[in-house]
């Protein structure tokens, strides 16, 4: 098998970070040692990287991710935004079901998994989409090889709003699998819209976004998820929460004593609504970025523990689609190439330790959705490993953009860390600025019982 050394890096896992080698041997990691490797052992590798000066992490795993295939491919597919993730540090993503046709059957998820096995250079998984007419769909799958079951409550998309009672309480009885949510009440969201339309008309700049997606639109919706889950004893996922109110859902316990978790996104960790004159439809999401307040509590979540996992929510649109008022703008934007830099970033700052980075990025991941043999640095997992030198400043521009829509909002900032080399399954998937169009991901397995 082919052997590969990265020696003399800094290795950040596990809570520690020391400086030592690792080997990968296949697809897998041989060993993981603190201080300078055996001589005789580096004779014997088939490539040995000297990674003096840059950190050697696990790869990110992004939980949520629309990759935009099939149905909305001029704006992205998974052959695409796999590449732009992989250039990112991002080796794992879960995929959301609101595509065209929607991920609500099982040949439409068979189908994305055929699909990624031929294109994606991540590791891959989706979601099956849960409607007010597929229980028994999703009683016939097998959660040890699908990542959970993705709910909209209080939120339209297409018919995936789950709003009959009774579906809520079986799936949330039944499902062995997490059960991740967006949380917007539709009812708030559609009162304010009225309210301020009648007001100031229907051409409303984008400040208005957060106000008719309000915080207690998010709230409403939130609190009921959880006292759902609560009562049933189902594992429920929060997904993109946005709000300083919604955090008051969670708490500080250990991951693996939580039955209710909660997701941050970078977008809010890094924008609010002091950011809409400079952005506009740019940073535009549903949920909508909040306020200044809001950006810090979930800052303070990271730190404190309430919030477990930090992914993307990415969701390409074309710079046309973009375009128009806050009521017809898409929303949505590409991010998971930029991810990691934005929480390293954010680290240099000051705002949370370098093992944080990790842990809510690639260890929290793995523990949550209980991915087989991902998300460590430890002998007998996967090599997906990523190599970012501290020190070499990154300015994005078109020129190395790899999403299929062709922008970011962080298009023209100057991240101080730059991705120097990933490893999917111990092949490089990204380096020297290129990502490689041989290397392939492979689907992620799950331990739902454990």
């Amino acid at each position: 098998m082919y052997k590969t050394i990265i020696k003399n890096g800094t290795i950040v896992n596990e809570g520690k970070r020391f400086e030592g080698y690792l080997i990968i041997e296949g697809e897998t990691i041989r060993e993981v040692a603190e201080g300078n490797i055996p001589e005789q052992l580096e004779h014997e590798a088939n490539e040995v990287i000297d990674a003096t000066g840059l950190w050697v992490l696990p790869g990110a795993i992004d939980d949520q991710v629309h990759f935009r295939e099939p149905g909305l491919t001029h704006k992205a597919e998974i052959a695409t935004e796999s590449r732009a993730a992989v250039a990112g540090g991002v080796t794992s993503f879960m995929e959301m079901p609101n595509t065209n046709p929607q991920t609500t059957t099982l040949d439409t998820l068979e189908w994305k998994y055929e699909r990624a096995a031929d294109v994606s250079v991540a590791n891959y998984s989706f979601y099956i989409g849960a409607t007010n007419d597929n229980a028994d769909v999703l009683r016939q799958i097998d959660f040890r090889e699908v990542c959970g079951i993705k709910i909209f409550m209080g939120s339209s998309t297409g018919n995936m709003l789950v709003d009959n009672a009774a579906t809520l309480e079986r799936i949330f009885s039944e499902s062995p699998a997490l059960i991740a949510v967006h949380c917007e009440q539709e009812e708030i969201i559609r009162n304010n819209r009225e309210y301020y339309t009648r007001r100031f008309g229907d051409d409303l700049p984008i400040y208005f976004h957060p106000m008719i997606r309000s915080a207690e639109a998010c709230y409403t919706s939130s609190s009921r998820a959880a006292e759902l889950a609560d009562r049933t004893g189902a594992r429920l996922h929060l997904l993109h929460l946005s709000t300083a109110r919604e955090l008051t859902l969670l708490d500080s316990r250990p991951l693996s004593e939580k039955k209710i978790t909660g997701e941050a996104c970078v977008h809010f960790l890094w924008f609010d609504d002091n950011n809409y004159a400079e952005y506009g439809n740019r940073i535009k999401w549903n949920p909508a970025i909040k306020t200044c307040a809001d950006r810090l509590a979930m800052l303070e979540g990271i730190r404190n523990g309430k919030l477990d996992v930090v992914a993307t929510d990415h969701a390409p649109h074309l710079p046309a689609e973009k375009i128009g008022n806050c009521l017809r703008a898409a929303s949505g934007g590409p991010l998971v190439q930029h991810s990691l830099q934005v929480m390293l970033e954010l680290h240099l700052r000051g705002e949370f330790p370098l093992e944080t980075v990790v842990q809510k990025m690639a260890h929290a991941p793995a523990d949550l959705y209980r991915i087989d043999r991902r998300g460590y640095l430890r002998p007998g997992y996967f090599a997906d490993i990523v190599l970012v030198n501290p020190n070499r400043r990154y300015t994005v521009s078109p020129a190395n953009i790899l999403s299929k829509c062709g922008w970011s909002p962080f298009e023209g900032h100057t991240f101080p860390c730059s991705i120097e080399r990933t490893w999917v399954n111990g092949v490089t998937a990204f380096a020297d600025g290129a990502v490689s169009d041989t290397c392939r991901g492979k689907r992620l397995l799950f331990h739902p019982d454990r």
